[in-house]
């Protein structure tokens, strides 16, 4: 019998409706557990006790009283450490901000409140987001739940390991070069970049402006949909935010994929690929036909070079971001992240001019194959989850071979394009780390992207709470 602490939002949400257990009861389980395990694991930076409590108790004041929000209300989400939480420390992974209390939320806390969710808590990130390792932090590396002495990706590490080991129910992340999905698969979680602007940035510290997304991390394909239908919302002061009509993400969930046509590339996506990925992505093809989906093989050109385009983007906004810090905070910083903002500054302007255009060749690289293909599927990372504190794949100690470079690969070009990308798990190497299959759509495809991800994950049926700890 599942315990409260690793049920599915789903599960929770037709409990708390039908009024068999409180908001209160929930959060104190949680706290507890949250006391016993999160010192093994450093997901949280800051857990206010006092203040979830007492949002708990207003939560199930407003249920008890006939009104109710829908399947988050209740409900305990986490939130990565670098979007803003009124009257709740927001430090962004580095010691410049350990004190930092916002007075306002981000847009995207805002939404998430209405939907009647309860904050649990701040979730330990790289520092300023700046990393796919998680492993740079003021307060210490992010440990993986599967093996402690693994790294958990990054940059919104505990977000992803929190929800892996049922330390909250959902989490908030936010994704410039795969910050998302490369956590959600080296520990076992579902993930979705969504269409870039769908969530609004207002109030989340910023990386790239033009990179940056936030994106849900749950246990469930399901799950992941509730929580994105609470936070996609227009927001008029957010240059970026985009306008679109409300949708239910859920509603294509249990509808089959029978007709669904899902290109697999194997240039580039599956070249440089861990065996045991591809074994896994594999049977993944297998269950996709065996539902009745067509899968054929695509050819995406200038990937490369789109890849190349995304690592200039990134690293040119994040010094503009960063400039008036790195001057006044000199000695405050992380070794590796300070030294990774300042080799941006090597950066012509020609070259961001034509890493632009590139973002527009992304665009049409990405669409062209959409015409033939409903979605496109890959692994979501090339290796295994590296050891805590590993930094290259050869003995060569170049930039080049940097670690940071193998992590993104398969997950930055659609921060590029900005298309949706929805990593879930799809099986575990040999040596019991969690494997990710990333499934690609075309802009506004999120429901369709659930819907085949759910297929998967019913064929599947992998436990995916990681409750032994």
């Amino acid at each position: 019998m599942r315990t409260i602490v690793t049920k599915s939002i789903a599960q929770l949400a037709k409990e708390i409706g039908q009024k068999n257990i409180s908001p209160v009861e929930i959060v104190k389980k949680l706290l507890k557990r949250i006391e016993r395990v999160d010192p093994l694991l450093n997901t949280y930076i800051t857990v206010d006790e006092h203040r979830v409590l007492a949002e708990a108790k207003a939560k199930e004041k407003e249920i008890q009283n006939g009104i109710y929000k829908g399947p988050l209300h209740g409900v305990p989400i986490g939130i990565k450490d670098n979007i803003f939480t009124k009257q709740l420390k927001t430090t962004m992974g580095s010691n410049i901000y350990k004190d930092f209390v916002p007075t306002e939320d981000a847009f995207v806390i805002k939404t998430l409140r209405k939907a009647g969710a309860i904050i649990i808590g701040k979730h330990n990130t790289h520092q300023f987001a700046y990393g796919p390792t998680g492993d740079r932090s003021h307060v210490g590396p992010v440990k993986n739940p599967y093996d402690p002495t693994k790294m958990t990706g990054g940059s919104s590490a505990g977000s992803a390991a929190a929800v892996a080991a049922c330390l909250c129910y959902g989490a908030l992340g936010t994704d410039t070069s795969g910050s998302v999905r490369i956590p959600a698969s080296f520990c076992g979680v579902v993930g979705m970049k969504p269409t870039y602007g769908s969530v609004s940035n207002e109030g989340v510290y910023p990386l790239s402006w033009i990179l940056d997304h936030i994106g849900p991390i749950t246990r469930t394909v399901k799950d992941n949909a509730l929580l994105l239908n609470a936070i996609i919302a227009y927001n008029h002061h957010d240059l970026c935010s985009i306008e679109r009509r409300r949708e239910d993400f859920s509603r294509l969930i249990g509808k089959g994929i029978k007709g669904k046509r899902i290109g697999v590339p194997r240039h580039f996506y599956y070249e440089n690929v861990d065996e045991e990925i591809i074994g896994a992505i594999e049977k993944v093809i297998k269950i996709m036909k065996e539902e009745g989906a067509i899968v054929d093989e695509v050819k995406l050109s200038h990937m490369n070079d789109i890849l190349e385009a995304q690592r200039i983007i990134i690293g040119s906004d994040a010094y503009a971001v960063h400039e008036e810090n790195l001057k006044k905070y000199p000695n405050l910083w992380d070794d590796e992240v300070r030294s990774r903002l300042y080799s941006s500054l090597n950066t012509k302007g020609y070259e961001y001019a034509k890493a632009l255009r590139m973002k527009k060749l992304a665009i049409k690289e990405f669409y062209r194959a959409f015409e033939t293909f409903d979605a496109i599927m890959t692994p979501t990372m090339s290796i295994m989850p590296p050891n805590i504190g590993e930094r290259y794949t050869t003995c060569s100690k170049s930039d080049e071979n940097h670690i940071r470079w193998t992590i993104t690969r398969l997950t930055a070009p659609t921060n590029l394009n900005g298309f949706p990308s929805l990593t879930i798990p799809c099986g575990y190497s040999s040596q019991g780390m969690p494997l990710g299959v990333q499934f690609i759509g075309k802009v506004f495809s999120e429901a369709m992207l659930y819907q085949i991800g759910y297929v998967l994950e019913e064929n599947l049926a992998l436990k995916i709470a990681k409750v032994d700890i």
